[in-house]
């Protein structure tokens, strides 16, 4: 068995690929932290030491969609909704810009109020802080996209979620994989840095369908792997089941930095919530970026895409300089740039 996780470590390092059955080997296997050690080193070798910060703005919980693992489904009824202002937005935008921030993350549920015309002016505004800027809103049209591009934002994050075709429909009624497919095509097509990922541990999912998930962020390729561990939302219709799924997570994720080793991988907040130092932990297994809350308190805490989220009650500033500490307390600093994936660089 020690013999088998060496060989594979030793291909993923010197070739950075894997055929499906190895990935399997290293997805079932329990010997993690050799995996894990692994992708801190490429990380160390590909990235650096310096971790890359993105404040995370989360500007509606309003969504058209009905996901039936999302707190923020259409058919949630309990949730208290809300949507920020165009000014509003941008005003956040500018204090993340004064908290040194170099990348702004505007993340929504669809909601169709934000025009094509509206989102864009956001986008101009928000530009003139001299920080790049992400989008994560959803699926669109090439034009919707091309609009967005054009008023100057960076990188769109859409996550795939799964690539088991079944399952997708099964969790995501009145959607098509072939579409969200389609739009990461777009998002390329456009020339945005790209960014997807997957849920780990969905009720019904298997380790076959991660290997092939894998392969398939490898084979777009991303410049951004975003892993996140599945956590029941009692207001939503998905089953309840048990388990915690941080450990798979950290390793799907450690796997993709085995696989793609300059791409950014963030320390996902679900990985927190699951274990109280879930980001510091990824930070050491290959993640290379972290996206600390930007929104007002007063919002953060209806964004409940799913239950126990942290920081809820912590101001921006408080967030901004909190992991900051965290990052120091591991022997990491952080970066002064945008973090722009080096083939779009």
């Amino acid at each position: 068995m020690t013999k088998c996780i060496y060989s594979i470590l030793n291909k993923a390092i010197s070739t950075y690929n894997l055929d499906k059955s190895e990935i399997l080997h290293l997805l079932k296997i329990d010997e993690n932290t050799k995996i894990f050690e692994a992708a801190d080193k490429l990380r160390k070798e590909h990235v650096g030491n310096k971790i890359h910060l993105r404040a995370l703005i989360e500007f509606s919980n309003y969504c058209k969609q009905n996901c039936l693992y999302c707190g923020l489904r259409r058919g949630n009824a309990k949730i208290t909704r809300y949507r920020l202002q165009p000014q509003e937005i941008i005003n956040l935008a500018k204090k993340a810009a004064e908290y040194n921030y170099k990348t702004i993350v505007l993340q929504s549920g669809e909601d169709s109020y934000y025009t094509t015309n509206r989102m864009s002016k956001i986008i101009f505004e928000i530009k003139k802080f001299n920080v790049a800027v992400t989008l994560s809103i959803g699926e669109k049209t090439f034009e919707e996209y091309r609009a967005y591009r054009e008023a100057g934002a960076d990188r769109y994050l859409l996550r795939i979620e799964t690539t088991d075709k079944v399952l997708y429909d099964k969790l995501n009624p009145g959607m098509s994989l072939k579409n969200r497919m389609r739009c990461l095509e777009y998002i390329k097509m456009l020339g945005y840095e790209v960014g997807s990922g997957i849920m780990v541990g969905l009720p019904g999912q298997t380790i076959e369908s991660i290997a092939k998930d894998i392969i398939y962020l490898k084979s777009i390729p991303v410049d951004m792997a975003g892993i996140g561990p599945f956590i029941y939302h009692p207001d939503t219709p998905i089953e309840k089941i048990e388990g915690n799924y941080f450990e798979l997570a950290l390793k799907v994720m450690a796997i993709l930095r085995l696989l793609m080793p300059d791409i950014n991988i963030p320390a996902t907040t679900a990985m927190e919530t699951l274990n109280p130092n879930g980001r510091l932990i990824a930070l050491q297994c290959g993640a290379n970026v972290v996206m600390p809350n930007a929104t007002e308190t007063a919002y953060k805490k209806h964004y409940e895409i799913y239950p126990g989220k942290i920081c809820i009650a912590s101001s921006p500033k408080h967030c901004r300089f909190c992991i900051e500490n965290k990052i120091r307390s591991i022997n990491r600093n952080i970066a002064e740039s945008e973090g722009h994936h080096k083939s779009n660089s």
